[in-house]
């Protein structure tokens, strides 16, 4: 099965995730409360989100193993 297009949009939907992770942690800034108010049902759900594709993203590994081993 090729999950190419969701992993990219999994991908990318974490990385947006850990740059939000960053500026709170150097600034103090939270992006999504800003644009979406704090602790509104869209803020949580895109929290969930950003969770669900972190987890997802957990069976990279075994993939990306699985792909160097073909190749040898």
């Amino acid at each position: 099965m090729n999950s190419k297009g969701f992993d990219y949009t999994a991908l990318t939907i974490v990385i947006i995730g850990a740059i939000n992770w960053g500026l709170i942690g150097f600034f103090n800034f939270n992006l999504v409360s800003f644009i979406f108010g704090q602790a509104t049902w869209i803020s949580r759900i895109i929290y969930a989100v950003v969770g669900l594709c972190g987890l997802y993203l957990v069976s990279a590994y075994g993939r990306i193993t699985d792909m160097s081993q073909q190749s040898l």
